[in-house]
C-alpha cells in the first residue's frame, strides 16, 4: 500500500529533511507517524502526495511510483487515496453539505447515493445538524472536521492525514481518531501523522517515530 525505499529528501539550500528512510504500511493497517517538530513527518506526507519529489530513493503508493506521477494523478477524486492536512482547503461559496457532495458529484454517483454518503460523513464528525452553513461561518475546529468529512466521504482505499486533530479539543480529537480506525475496519488503510502522545497512548496502534529525518523506532502494541 505504502512503501518507501531508502528515501532521502534534501531541499534547496542543502537542508536534509529525510535521510535514507525505508518503511512500509500494509493494506488495512492503521499506523501513527510521530516525532517532534522538524522530524520529517510533513515532508514524508508531501512525498506520498507527490507534492515533493525525493532526492534519492523510491516512493510507492497503491503500487505506483509516485515520484514519477503528477500530483493530480495521485490525489484526484477519481483515485482511491485522500490526503488530510491540518488546514484543509474548502470551497467558501458552498455549504458544508455541498463541500462534501462536490467530491461525490465529481466521482459520478447519483443524487440519492451522494446524499446518503454526504449525510453519513457529516454525522461522523458531528456536523450533520449544521449541514447548510458555509465554511466562513464555521470555527477553525469545525472547518477541520469538515475537511475530514470531505476526505472520508468517497471511501478511499488509503487515507493519509497530517496533524488532522491539531485544531480540535481532546474529546473531539479522540472521536476523529476513532472514525479513522472505524474506516480501517471497512478496508481503508490509514497513516496519521501526529505529535499528540496522549492521543496515541489512549488509542494505541502501530507507531513509526521519526527523529531528525530518520526512522528512530517502529513499534506495535503488545
Amino acid at each position: 500500500m505504502i512503501r518507501l525505499q531508502e528515501v532521502t529528501m534534501r531541499y534547496r539550500g542543502g537542508a536534509e529533511a529525510l535521510s535514507e528512510v525505508s518503511l512500509s504500511v500494509d493494506p488495512g493497517e492503521f499506523t501513527y507517524l510521530t516525532g517532534p517538530s522538524g522530524a520529517g513527518k510533513t515532508t514524508l506526507i508531501k512525498l506520498l502526495a507527490a507534492i515533493e519529489r525525493p532526492t534519492r530513493g523510491q516512493v510507492f503508493v497503491l503500487g505506483r511510483n509516485v515520484g514519477r506521477l503528477k500530483r493530480r494523478a495521485v490525489c484526484s477524486p477519481r483515485r482511491r487515496n485522500r490526503i488530510v492536512y491540518q488546514n484543509n482547503l474548502l470551497q467558501e461559496d458552498r455549504s458544508e453539505n455541498d463541500n462534501d457532495a462536490l467530491t461525490l458529484h465529481i466521482s459520478g454517483l447519483g443524487p440519492r447515493e451522494v446524499r446518503r454518503r454526504t449525510e453519513a460523513a457529516l454525522d461522523s464528525v458531528g456536523l450533520l445538524k449544521s449541514a447548510r452553513r458555509f465554511p466562513r461561518l464555521l470555527s477553525q475546529g469545525e472547518q477541520q472536521r469538515l475537511g475530514i468529512a470531505r476526505a472520508v466521504v468517497n471511501r478511499p482505499e488509503l487515507l493519509v492525514a497530517d496533524e488532522p486533530t491539531g485544531n480540535l479539543d481532546p474529546e473531539l480529537s479522540r472521536e476523529v481518531m476513532k472514525l479513522f480506525r472505524r474506516l480501517v475496519g471497512y478496508g481503508v488503510t490509514a497513516l496519521v501523522a501526529t505529535h499528540d502522545v496522549g492521543l496515541i497512548e489512549s488509542l494505541p496502534a502501530r507507531r513509526i517515530t521519526l527523529l531528525k529525518g530518520r526512522v528512530d523506532s517502529d513499534t506495535s502494541p503488545s
